[in-house]
């Protein structure tokens, strides 16, 4: 398939697979009139990094997935390569949501010592001026 086919099947644009190809995630064959040429591989391939970037992984952190599904595996999460870059992830979302709780927390006392916990609006010195 040519780089517009698989663009519109990978749910992308053609701009990103040339990005994808100058960062060696994908490559591209040349057809005998220098087009570029992809195959169903290819498109698993780009399937991958959309679903990673999906969730919030870097670009090169997909890296080791496509390695692993160029090496053969029928997965890209079957390699150790790939098991380490998920737990480097999930460590990286429980810090994020640790941040995110403390957060939480802070703007829940200040809600609190506002006057605002009961859901009552706070009172405010000029309301009721002019």
């Amino acid at each position: 398939m040519r780089i517009g086919e698989l663009a519109a099947r990978g749910g992308t644009t053609t701009r990103a697979l040339r990005y994808y190809e100058s960062r060696g995630l994908l490559s591209a064959r040349r057809a005998g009139n220098g087009y570029r040429s992809y195959d169903e591989s290819d498109l698993k391939l780009l399937r991958q990094i959309r679903t990673l970037q999906d969730f919030g992984f870097d670009l090169e952190e997909t890296r080791p997935f496509v390695e692993c599904l160029r090496a053969g595996h029928p997965q890209g999460d079957t390699c150790p390569a790939s098991l380490d870059v998920y737990r480097r992830k999930l460590a990286e979302l429980d810090e994020l949501i640790g941040d995110l709780r403390a957060v939480r927390a802070e703007i829940g006392v200040r809600l609190a010592s506002a006057g605002g916990a009961d859901n009552a609006p706070p009172m405010c010195e000029l309301e009721g001026t002019v």
